[in-house]
């Protein structure tokens, strides 16, 4: 009889430049050839408190993190294939489209976009990603 594990070899991904889990999770996880981003919202990791100035800089900050824990796997954000977009207002979402512009470049990657009635710490947008290592370059 032969045995396995039923657990993908898993790699946590941390960096102090994005902010700190403020639950039990992991910034990312390394899972075979992928990595899975938690979400982010647009806590500023200095401070450890939501930025303020609305979805407009929740967005750069939730990217910008984003961008620390894909620097932390040896990636971009370009590197991300899968977004997950929940937002607290679908009325504000034209903002999205053009934060993704500076942040990302063609292709885009696919995305799925939610609307919710509420975020941790309040927040107005929380975003999550995948990487598929297989294309990193």
């Amino acid at each position: 009889m032969s045995t396995f594990s039923l657990h993908a070899d898993k790699t946590p991904i941390h960096t102090n430049a994005a902010p700190q889990p403020i639950g039990s999770y992991s910034q990312a996880i390394k899972a075979g050839k992928t990595i899975y981003f938690s979400g982010q919202i647009g806590i500023d990791p200095q401070t450890g408190e939501l930025v303020e100035g609305g979805m407009e800089a929740q967005l750069k900050q939730v990217f910008n993190n984003m961008q620390a824990v894909a620097q932390a796997a040896g990636a971009s954000l370009d590197d991300i294939v899968k977004l997950t977009i929940f937002t607290t207002d679908l009325s504000q979402f034209p903002l999205v489209n053009e934060a993704m512009k500076n942040y990302f470049h063609e292709p885009y990657p696919a995305r799925s976009t939610v609307q919710v009635t509420a975020l941790p710490k309040g927040a107005l947008i929380e975003i999550e990603g995948v990487i598929e290592v297989a294309l990193l370059k």
